[in-house]
């Protein structure tokens, strides 16, 4: 049966919308869907997350009051029958997908006719897809949503038409990053990291990117520091290199839900990648007013002015990476110049009230041009 187009909501009216995300994992995208959702249905919408069952996406959506819905997206024919089949059941306004398995999905089903709601497809990571893929996805959805400039000028770079990518940059709920932390979460903390106070902490809070970079900076540095990988189980790359860092203490730490006890630990923190859309761990640093060196790829540029509220370095380079850092150690007044100006930058123009508000926009944009 072909599809039918609903009749538009009025303005202001809620809305319903379903995210999908079919990784759901540890992983900072997962952490803004949540948020975003948790953010949309307080502000009067009926929302729901589509994930994998298991997923941490399904936790964290759980725990802010969001419905789950399960969707199974390991096999490639099922989930564009399973969208459609919850967009129609559930009466969906948009449908929202966030990842490359959901946008195959939703493609899949707009394209067979089946999938009635507006669609809209957020780029949350620089695009890796070939151009054909990214035109035939930026004409099935009715709107794509890309978290900084960088990530919608690639996008256009590779074809998707220019007239529906909007940008929604990326945003933090400053009462979440101002939670107090507790004196054992902190202890926890400081054991895991091998906190010392006579020695500078470095922080990178993500998953396998550049850390690599950092590690073979440490032996430029003039002063023993200590770095905390928090997100990542080292592999042998990692491991050697950590091991050749003496004097310098490498802690690796799996990925936990709850950063901040390690945020209170840091004097620094680092970014080396080689590709970001708008990378969550920097807004998280920032916010807390904690100086940031990061890459000079992406989003980053978009999110940190270099020498005003942070500092940005070309990427895979150890030794501007290593010249970054021990300035700033040797100059505690610099250090805090640059994290009052980053928690300014974030706090005012990176907010999750304002994602969740240009999210609206675009979800309304994608309505009328269901029309």
């Amino acid at each position: 049966m072909r599809e039918r187009r609903p009749p538009p909501p009025s303005e202001g009216a809620p809305l319903t919308v379903l995210h999908l995300a079919y990784p759901g994992d540890g992983a900072g995208s997962t952490l803004s869907i949540a948020e975003l959702a948790r953010a949309q249905r307080e502000a009067g919408h009926r929302v729901l997350v589509g994930c994998g069952a298991g997923a941490l996406l399904a936790e964290l959506a759980a725990a802010a009051g969001v419905e789950v819905v399960a969707v199974d997206f390991a096999r490639a024919a099922r989930p564009a029958a399973r969208i459609a089949a919850l967009a129609a059941e559930r009466r969906v306004d948009v449908v929202n997908a966030h990842a490359s398995r959901d946008r195959a999905a939703c493609r899949r089903a707009r394209l067979a006719g089946r999938l009635p709601a507006a669609l809209v497809m957020t780029r949350r990571q620089l695009p890796r897809s070939l151009p054909p893929s990214v035109l035939l996805n930026g004409l099935a959805a009715d709107c794509t949503v890309a978290v900084s400039v960088s990530v919608r000028r690639a996008l256009v770079c590779r074809g998707a038409p220019p007239w529906r990518v909007r940008v929604v940059p990326n945003g933090i709920d400053p009462a979440v990053v101002d939670r107090r932390v507790e004196g054992a979460a902190l202890a926890e903390a400081r054991a895991a990291a091998l906190w010392s106070p006579d020695r500078p902490t470095i922080g990178v809070v993500s998953r396998r990117k550049e850390q690599a970079v950092l590690l073979r900076a440490l032996p430029l540095l003039p002063r023993a520091v200590t770095v905390v990988l928090l997100g990542i189980v080292p592999d042998a790359e990692l491991a050697a290199l950590a091991a050749a860092a003496a004097p310098h203490r490498v802690a690796f730490v799996p990925f936990r839900r709850d950063v901040l006890p390690f945020y209170a630990l840091v004097d620094v923190a680092v970014l080396p990648t080689a590709g970001e859309g708008l990378p969550r761990a920097l807004l998280e640093a920032m916010a807390l007013g904690i100086p940031v060196v990061a890459s000079r790829v992406g989003g980053t540029v978009d999110l940190v002015t270099d020498g005003v509220d942070g500092l940005l370095v070309p990427p895979r380079a150890p030794a501007a990476f290593a010249r970054a850092l021990a300035a700033l150690l040797a100059d505690p007044a610099r250090r805090a110049a640059l994290g009052a100006a980053g928690r300014c930058t974030v706090r005012e123009r990176f907010t999750l009230e304002r994602t969740r508000r240009l999210t609206d926009d675009a979800y309304r944009v994608a309505m009328e041009r269901r029309v």
